[in-house]
């Protein structure tokens, strides 16, 4: 066939493609192609169809157009409200889209007729005759899945002996989307059209049989659902007969919460046959009811419910800031925590051990740390427990059986993330029932608590996600395993500025609010503040500070009262009439030097203490007396401290026979307070020597550090609370041991303040700074 060229009117069509021989009507509205209809019928009534590649362009340019389409006769015109013409059109042969122009009303195109396939492509007989009986086999498959198409389409297309008709009929008359006849269109050789063809055919059946098998499994599953539904009916009619409702009311309402629970195969493995027993068990049973608190628990646990923490370091610091005051290590490891989770998206929650003296704040910073993490609290008091069932539950076969205080604490929360607080961790205890503690080893170690077993859960539980953070006054009741499964964060004493801060800005207004009182009505000057913890408070914390905030406010609510006073002003004048006569006196640093007397530095769990220690030679045997209440290891200490002592008398003139014919008393003050420990070794040489040798020792000179036989100064613990006492005592210099270096450089300006410290290693070190200069 020769190829000829033409200009004609155009319409881009959308979402629809026109094939030779194919009639179809579609409707236009917009002005270009109405206006290209309308010329196309002034002249021989042909127009070119050709098809948008993206539907959703309103204003087609060349590029977004196929190359190929299709000249077409318009037989039909129908117009429609709002501007609308419905066009029918038949198909006559393919064209090549030369150029497209537009002359200000409609598009214009300039078309290339296409040669037939047969013509491009000569094909044998027998080529030809193997093509068209596998579309027709193809067709015929596709018929029998698809009933209509027998009836409607199939009869006629097996017909057709022409095999470039019957592709191009085929992608016609099976309603195809736009772009698989647009591959057709396409197509000029025939092999390639044929290719196109049977491959849409083939995926036609493929969808058509994939979706003839879903549709017999839905119809299989509802069939099932009917037989269970009618079986389910019939067998709560005969229990209601037989007065036995309850257990398959109960259950189906069980299998109905079990299908919203969200948890592991395993867990609703293990409740869907704890439901299939509740449903046969008889009504009123022992057993039954057994099951059915075992049911109700496991439906209650958070599984896989988890709360979204707030992960914004700047929020979570303003609220820690906001309910205390210091913490530092606690408040920084916190926000270390947040950085690693807003890296990682996960981060594993710490466990942390918070341990410090009583009212040191470590069980409310914990409640702190969960209002800015936005996590749920739960607190488990561990103290005085000693079965280890408290921790791991008891087998649910027992009478009164119930999950351990772990899952009651998750199941309180109701998400499996929860910030839980193990309070007095320190407190625990064991007997023949088993050790607390280690049943605890498994809870707090990341690694194993992923699957914690509780003996009545009897499923394992994922701990991993909970945040805890356990407390303790001390490690030294903490087994080691235990202990070194935790991260050990030591929350000291506060100073007495950290008490002021803490007072003014928390503690005075929370007792003025429980008392019913406002600013206006009660305020307590600054100083009074300072009178009251320095004078009416000893403590490491802050509580009996609290109680006394909480006395004057009691008796200012009751003379705001009955002296109908506007406004009282509570000063450091007038508190006594509050609180009474000063409770608690500080021994300053003695005004003249002694011989014999030294002040020692001790750590008490209510804080630091300066300890005057005495000694008197005396005519006698050479016996060593102790006194004050000293516990063994103090006792060693002094020994020790003989040897020493006594080794280096002779750089002192002392005679060799002295220690045979005089006795040693050591006595440290007060006498009914316990004292132990080996802190105060250097302590005890240097008043041993002084009182040998007659040497006066410095007034305004605290020390503290263990002693070795050769004079060895080793490092202690609790500096913190001893660097307080001294300076409360207006000591001047310190001497502390070189290795505790560290300690003292973690210490804030405010403690250390008006301190000289001096680091020893050897007794010589000691001695040099203690003796006075004569």
């Amino acid at each position: 066939m020769e190829q000829k060229i033409y200009t004609m009117p155009a319409i881009a069509l959308r979402g629809l493609t026109v094939l030779p021989k194919m009639m179809i009507h579609f409707d236009i509205s917009r002005n270009k192609s109405i206006a290209a209809v309308e010329k196309a019928m002034v002249g021989d009534q042909k127009v070119f169809l050709i098809t948008q590649k993206q539907a959703d362009v309103m204003e087609p340019q060349r590029e977004d157009l196929y190359q190929v389409g299709c000249i077409a006769v318009v037989k039909q015109l129908v117009k429609l409200p709002d501007n609308i013409i419905r066009v029918m059109v038949e198909g006559l042969e393919r064209a090549d889209l030369i150029d497209m122009d537009f002359d200000g009303s409609y598009l214009i195109a300039e078309v290339e007729t296409v040669p037939s396939a047969m013509e491009l492509e000569p094909l044998d007989y027998v080529t030809i005759e193997a093509m068209v009986r596998v579309v027709k086999d193809k067709l015929e498959e596709y018929g029998r899945i698809n009933p209509r198409l027998v009836k409607e389409i199939l009869p006629n297309l097996l017909l057709i002996r022409d095999l470039e008709e019957l592709l191009d009929q085929t992608a016609i008359q099976i309603p195809w989307d736009y772009t698989l006849r647009q591959e057709v269109l396409e197509s000029l050789y025939l092999t390639i059209r044929y290719e196109h063809v049977v491959h849409s055919l083939v995926t036609e059946i493929e969808v058509a049989k994939i979706k003839r098998d879903f549709q017999a499994k839905v119809k299989a599953a509802i069939d099932k659902n009917q037989k269970e539904y009618i079986l389910r009916e019939q067998m709560r009619i005969i229990r209601q007969e037989l007065g036995e409702d309850n257990p398959v009311s109960d259950a189906d309402e069980y299998k109905k919460q079990l299908k919203n629970l969200k948890a592991d195969k395993e867990v609703k493995d293990k409740l869907a046959k704890e439901i299939e027993r509740l449903k046969i068990m008889p009504s009123g049973s022992q057993e039954g009811n057994v099951i059915r608190t075992y049911i109700e628990t496991l439906l209650e646990l958070p599984w896989k419910k988890a709360s979204r923490d707030n992960n914004d370091i700047r929020h979570a610091e303003e609220i820690l800031n906001e309910d205390h005051y210091g913490l530092d290590k606690v408040k920084e490891r916190i926000l270390e925590y947040l950085a690693v989770r807003a890296l990682t998206d996960k981060g594993t929650s710490p466990i942390l051990c918070l341990v410090g003296p009583p009212g040191t704040g470590k069980t409310s910073i914990a409640r702190s740390m969960a209002r800015a993490l936005n996590k749920k609290y739960v607190r488990i008091s561990l103290g005085g427990i000693r079965d280890e069932a408290e921790i791991r539950g008891h087998r649910k076969t027992y009478v009164g059986a119930m999950p351990g205080r772990l899952v009651e604490g998750l199941r309180q929360a109701g998400v499996s993330n929860p910030l839980m607080l193990l309070d007095e961790i320190d407190k625990v205890s064991s007997d023949y029932k088993g050790d607390t503690s280690s049943a605890l080893l498994e809870v707090l170690d990341g690694e194993q608590n992923v699957r914690f077993r509780d003996h009545y859960v009897e499923v394992p539980i994922d701990l991993s996600q909970v945040m805890f953070i356990a407390t303790a006054n001390t490690t030294q009741t903490i087994p080691g395993p235990l202990l070194d499964r935790m991260e050990v964060i030591e929350v000291n004493s506060y100073t007495e500025n950290e008490k002021f801060h803490i007072a003014k800005e928390y503690l005075v207004g929370k007792q003025l609010e429980k008392n019913g009182l406002t600013t206006e009505q009660v305020s307590i000057s600054d100083h009074a503040l300072e009178k009251i913890i320095h004078n009416y408070t000893r403590e490491a914390g802050v509580r009996n500070l609290e109680r006394r905030i909480g006395d004057i406010c009691r008796k200012a609510a009751r003379e705001f009262l009955e002296d109908k006073k506007k406004a009282i002003k509570v000063t450091e004048g007038n508190l006594e009439k509050y609180l009474g006569k000063e409770r608690v006196t500080f021994e300053d640093a003695n005004e003249e030097d002694q011989v014999g007397i030294v002040r020692g530095l001790a750590w008490t769990s209510v804080g630091g203490d300066t300890l005057q220690i005495e000694v008197n030679v005396m005519p006698g045997k050479g016996n060593l007396q102790l006194t004050g209440q000293m516990g063994d290891v103090m006792k060693e200490s002094a020994q020790t401290a003989l040897t020493y002592v006594r080794s280096v008398c002779p750089q002192y003139q002392v005679a060799d026979d002295y220690f045979e014919k005089h006795d040693i008393h050591i006595h440290i003050p007060e006498g009914a307070v316990p004292k132990d420990g080996p802190s105060a070794g250097i302590t005890m040489a240097t008043a041993m020597l002084s009182a040998v040798t007659n040497k006066k020792v410095k007034a305004k000179v605290a020390m503290t550090g263990e002693i070795t036989l050769r004079g060895r100064v080793l490092p202690i613990g609790g500096l913190k609370e001893k660097i307080l006492a001294a300076k409360m005592a207006h000591m001047k210099t310190v001497l502390v041991p070189v290795k505790n270096r560290p300690d003292i450089s973690e210490l804030s300006k405010e403690i250390t303040k008006g301190l000289e410290i001096c680091y020893v290693s050897q007794m010589e070190d000691v001695l040099k700074e203690a003796f006075a200069e004569e």
